[in-house]
């Protein structure tokens, strides 16, 4: 990925983010994970993450999505570009499937060293 194309992806993640704060009160806290932007920066998709229930996070998204127009051309007064990307907001569930994970691996218990090293000699020597 490009230089060019990385810092795009960032300045946009940062004023999305910003405006999203100075414009909209939702019920649940909401962030900007990531925004992916194609090459040809014509289309870009944000991540929205949401720590609310799942209710809050349809409406929150559908809300961002509803009020597209209007964000874009606020992004593209503060962030001046040949194109503005035309933005579609995404739920992104990847803090939630981690959080999930770390609880699985907590779940099976502390490993035994000893009983590691065991099993690894003893696979070893098959």
């Amino acid at each position: 990925m490009s230089q060019r194309l990385l810092r795009v992806r960032e300045l946009l993640k940062r004023e999305i983010g910003s405006l999203i704060s100075q414009d909209y009160e939702f019920n649940a806290l909401v962030t900007v994970n990531d925004v992916d932007v194609t090459p040809d920066l014509r289309n870009g998709h944000v991540f929205i993450g949401v720590i609310g229930s799942d209710q809050e996070k349809v409406k929150i998204v559908k809300t961002l999505n509803s009020d597209r127009g209007m964000i874009q051309k606020k992004i593209s007064k503060r962030v001046v570009m040949k194109f503005t990307p035309k933005l579609h907001f995404k739920s992104d569930e990847s803090i939630e499937r981690g959080v999930k994970t770390l609880k699985i691996i907590e779940s099976l218990g502390p490993i035994n060293s000893e009983e590691a090293d065991e099993s690894l000699n003893g696979n070893i020597d098959a």
